[in-house]
């Protein structure tokens, strides 16, 4: 994203975690910067820009924020899903 002015980089970002309902973390891996460049541009610096496009961004970042649960659940069970050791079958 280098060579493009905080402003286009913070509508930029926003459009894309509007369409693609994207976290901070995979916009950031996305695009190569930091979460905290993500967050800073989308919750601060687009309000400032385009009140409009901030709220919109705002209501898919609660969204992914009330799910972040169900996404670690399903992260953990994934990880655990390949035991060392086969289940036994009891027939």
């Amino acid at each position: 994203m280098k060579g493009i002015s905080i402003e286009e980089r913070a509508i930029t970002l926003a459009q894309y975690i509007i369409d693609s309902k994207d976290t901070v973390r995979g916009a950031a891996k996305k695009f190569g910067i930091s979460k905290s460049t993500v967050h800073k541009d989308v919750s601060e610096r687009l309000i400032h820009i385009n009140k409009a496009l901030a709220i919109e961004v705002r209501k898919v970042l609660d969204e992914n924020k009330a799910e972040r649960h169900i996404r670690g659940g399903m992260a953990t069970k994934l990880k655990y899903s390949h035991e060392k050791y086969p289940k036994r079958d009891v027939s």
